[in-house]
């Protein structure tokens, strides 16, 4: 499970290249970026190397934002290679709320909201240690 940054923007133009200006001038490198919209806002979901300080700096430029644990995982970047982890997340009973996938120079990744009880038990339950967790950060390094 990694931390993945989740920032609330209003559905405006400009708003989003703002954003990212905070977070470059902040010198935050971002890995992975998913835009959700709403009529009147968007949710921006972004994989990044350093989370917390990534929220920090939005939060003081004042944007609002959120760090969540997400599942990351590298699977083969074949036909199925997602549909293998769905069936053994399923399998233990943990369902996927959202899900988005990047490719991170040859790797692929998959990033996946999952909820469950308890999540780190079914995770070894289903069998996931199989594949290969995908880090993108050094957790020491914030």
């Amino acid at each position: 499970m990694i931390d993945q940054l989740t920032v609330f923007l209003p559905n405006e133009p400009g708003r989003l290249a703002g954003m990212a200006s905070v977070l470059g001038e902040a010198g935050i490198q971002m890995h992975a970026l998913m835009v959700a919209d709403t009529a009147d806002f968007g949710i921006v979901r972004i994989i990044c190397d350093t989370p917390k300080a990534a929220s920090k700096a939005l939060e003081n430029a004042g944007y609002r934002a959120a760090t969540t644990q997400v599942l990351a995982v590298e699977v083969d970047n074949v036909p199925g290679g997602l549909a293998k982890v769905l069936h053994k997340l399923a399998a233990v009973r943990l369902n996927v709320e959202y899900a988005y996938c990047a490719s991170i120079g040859t790797r692929t990744v998959d990033v996946l909201k999952v909820t469950g009880h308890p999540v780190g038990a079914k995770l070894v339950q289903a069998g996931l240690d199989d594949l290969e967790p995908y880090e993108v950060y050094e957790p020491d390094a914030e």
